[in-house]
């Protein structure tokens, strides 16, 4: 396969049987769609342009990562998918709905776990199911542990069955981060947002989290959009990369990873894989002179 040629092309949505989530049609609006998105931050002479204006569209079930150079605005462009800031211009739709006027499902993990060190991991990784609904309203009349039994499920899948009774400071760095992941889908959230959540562990381990991700997002088939600085990380798990330009940042390369999935950790190591990547840096090495 000639990883060159199709990493090149424009991407494409996702065939109908790997888009669809587990409640939405086939043919569902958009997850995510910037149209013409802009973010200036101030005013006046303190005015900083964070965000040129942008499109992007994500379909229900991709999986896109943002490369780029630094201050691009990568982070901005999670922000607005989560409705933490609106757009100075243009629109940002979840679900073919204005982001303010759509309620939507939302997981975040970043590159700090920030669990609560009071509260054992079980109950760190419960957390969303107290306070999303639908969980919500029937967190409290769980008699017979149907929640406590959901989330010792994934504590197992990730490899963390053992520590669910553990606080967060017996734990390692890449355990953390699993329980973080964890957190971050106990509620099958629609839309899961990653601000460079390996960034802080070794490679090892990072390499460890990427399988552990790609292996979740197979069985749960979240819609995610991932910001990383790691160019293999990013082509390891995506299907789809963007890369942004010096800011003020826009998306200037949209390309389809055509990999099949799921991905062993030594396709980073094969020769299309170097060769994609290299690409990428060069192409991110040019518009940051």
């Amino acid at each position: 396969m000639n990883m060159t040629s199709d990493i090149s092309a424009p991407a494409t949505p996702l065939p109908a049987t790997t888009v669809a989530s587990r409640s939405n049609p086939v043919h569902a609006r958009p997850a995510i769609e910037l149209q013409d998105a802009s973010v200036i931050f101030g005013k006046g002479d303190q005015a900083v342009t964070a965000l040129t204006p942008t499109t992007l569209k994500m379909e229900r079930g991709d999986f896109l990562a943002l490369v780029g150079p630094s201050g691009c605005g990568k982070s901005t462009i999670l922000r607005l998918a989560s409705n933490l800031i609106q757009p100075s211009s243009g629109n940002v739709l979840l679900g073919g709905r204005e982001a303010a006027a759509k309620e939507l499902r939302i997981g975040m993990a970043f590159q700090n776990p920030t669990m609560l060190p009071w509260r054992s991991i079980e109950k760190n990784v419960m957390l969303p199911l107290k306070i999303v609904e639908p969980f919500k309203r029937t967190f409290q009349r769980d008699r017979k542990g149907a929640y406590r039994d959901r989330v010792h499920a994934l504590l197992e899948q990730v490899g963390l069955k053992d520590f669910a009774g553990h606080f967060p400071w017996q734990l390692s760095g890449g355990m953390l981060q699993r329980a973080n992941l964890c957190r971050a889908l106990i509620h099958d959230p629609d839309l899961l947002l990653l601000d460079e959540p390996f960034g802080a562990l070794d490679q090892f381990t990072r390499e460890e989290l990427w399988q552990v991700l790609q292996d979740l997002y197979l069985d749960r088939q979240p819609t995610v959009l991932l910001v990383t600085h790691d160019l293999r990380e990013a082509g390891f798990l995506a299907r789809r990369i963007c890369v942004m330009s010096a800011r003020p940042g826009r998306v200037i390369s949209d390309r389809a990873v055509t990999m099949p999935q799921p991905r062993d950790i030594s396709v980073i190591y094969s020769p299309d894989f170097v060769e994609m990547t290299q690409g990428l840096r060069e192409l991110i090495a040019q518009i940051r002179k």
